[in-house]
């Protein structure tokens, strides 16, 4: 079991190659990820459903011969983690009590099945997938394994937890306003998210809340990142959106030598109050950015406080939220009401039910303008901008679960916290939070880049070059395997 235990402590890349040249069995790391949440997860609550017979015979089966052949992986409690049969409830009471069981599979996970991964089960999610803490009244709370009373972020924290405490080596994510990168950033990983339309969310859907929302992981290293994304970017047919090809496998850029880019530094917005440990972040990261030869200056675009953000994305979302509550309650076979939900979800669902077709529109014009301002600061000549993912530390857990003595103000809490990554929705632009700073109470805190549309490419290259001259990957937290 020790040395079992130790390739167990590998990325998901390094317990391939173990698999590949026929040191270790599949069977042999499935066993070792099911022992590891047995063990941690009752004090992380990062794993909801456990599909721990279904991943030893997988393991044991003709797996695919994919890039990942044999590597236990866990799946996200929302959509896109779509397979037939398996129970699926989005963080809800709802559709927790009704049973509810996924009718279809997604393009996303019929390639994580290619790709020769192994199901071993589902995370947490906070309700919808609306909140940037994983608390959900359906499942409870998830736990920081660098500090338990801590949020492990939203919407994507049971994921992040699991990863960061060892359980898998990555984990299915999503991101509609920071769900990959915030849960990143509080918990010590690399959290990527593609650029709009890189990744399919078919079939059932061709976008979720006006293209805000895509699909990807939680990743330790950034060779994981990369080749994931290898495996399950391109466009579907009948997708409303594409993505350009890369020019070479995102592999490729892992250890590529870049050349001398001009990068801005954002430190702070007018509109924001940015706690000290995320200042230090930002500015320590653009020291090592200059040391490694690339031109860094204080500089951001200005519409990053433009007030269209704030008008369209409330219409957007709340319309959208409402929408899906009519599916759910067509899916279940009756009509979910303010007693199956917290307080600030249905505040939301009810602002999305008085939003009409025309307001609908103005909003996605709104997002539109706003996309064309942010991304003209990218065609005056800058390859990358850096930013803090959020601008505080994991904040604890309770201070962002909504509250019905005080409506929306959970909902108003979880906006502050997503001021540097929804903008990047927004645009539909790949953002990258690393882990490059750790707080003196050793919480983690991360920085987060940002490309022009496309530029998945850009980003691995430098995140490689940081992630080589500062190294995360032995850093562990407290909880741990």
């Amino acid at each position: 079991m020790g040395r079992i235990a130790e390739i167990g402590d590998l990325d998901a890349t390094g317990q391939a190659d173990l698999v590949r040249r026929g040191e270790v069995s599949p069977l042999e790391l499935v066993d070792e990820a099911i022992g590891r949440i047995e063990r941690l997860n009752p004090a992380l609550n990062a794993v909801i459903h456990q599909h721990f017979e279904r991943a030893r015979a997988q393991a044991l089966g003709n797996l695919p011969d994919g890039v990942f052949r044999g590597v236990p992986f866990l799946l996200k409690d929302l959509g896109g983690g779509n397979l037939k049969g398996d129970p699926i409830h989005w963080g809800t009471r709802f559709l927790r009590d009704a049973g509810y069981r996924s009718p279809t599979t997604s393009y996303l996970v019929e390639k994580f099945l290619q790709a020769g991964l192994v199901i071993v089960g589902r995370t947490n999610v906070p309700e919808l997938g609306a909140w940037t803490t994983t608390e959900p009244e359906a499942y409870g709370p998830t736990r920081n394994p660098w500090d338990q009373t801590r949020s492990s972020g939203g919407s994507s924290g049971g994921a992040a937890a699991a990863v960061a405490a060892g359980l898998v080596p990555f984990a299915h994510a999503s991101d509609g306003g920071g769900s990959i990168r915030i849960p990143a950033s509080e918990c010590g990983l690399v959290g990527l998210k593609p650029t709009r339309g890189r990744i399919s969310l078919g079939p059932d859907v061709g976008e979720v809340w006006q293209g805000l929302a895509c699909e990807f992981a939680e990743t330790r290293t950034v060779r994981d990142a990369a080749a994931l994304l290898d495996v399950v970017a391109g466009t579907m047919p009948g997708d409303p959106y594409a993505a350009a090809p890369p020019a070479r496998p995102y592999r490729g850029e892992v250890g590529a030598p870049s050349d001398r880019l001009r990068i801005g530094l954002l430190t702070g917005l007018k509109t924001v109050n940015i706690q000290s440990d995320c200042v230090t972040a930002v500015e320590s990261a653009g020291r090592l950015l200059t040391s490694l030869g690339h031109h860094v200056e204080i500089s951001h675009p200005a519409a990053l406080e433009a007030p269209e953000l704030a008008v369209g994305m409330l219409a957007v979302i709340a319309a959208s939220q409402a929408r899906a509550i009519e599916q759910f309650s067509a899916a279940i076979g009756r009509t979910i009401s303010a007693e199956d939900m917290d307080c600030d979800n249905w505040a939301v669902i009810e602002m999305g039910r008085k939003v009409s077709a025309t307001d609908y529109l103005a909003g996605v014009e709104a997002l539109h303008r706003y996309s064309r301002k942010v991304a003209a600061w990218w065609a005056e000549g800058f390859d990358l901008l850096m930013t803090p993912t959020i601008p505080e530390p994991p904040p604890p857990l309770g201070e962002l679960v909504p509250d019905s003595r005080e409506p929306l103000k959970g909902f108003q809490r979880s906006g502050g916290l997503v001021a540097f990554t929804m903008p990047f929705n927004v645009t539909g632009q790949p953002a990258i939070s690393l882990p490059l700073h750790w707080t003196p109470e050793g919480l983690p805190v991360g920085v987060q880049l940002v490309a022009a549309i496309g530029r998945e490419d850009l980003l691995i290259r430098v995140a490689s070059q940081l992630e080589q001259a500062q190294p995360w990957i032995d850093r562990q937290p407290p909880l741990h395997a």
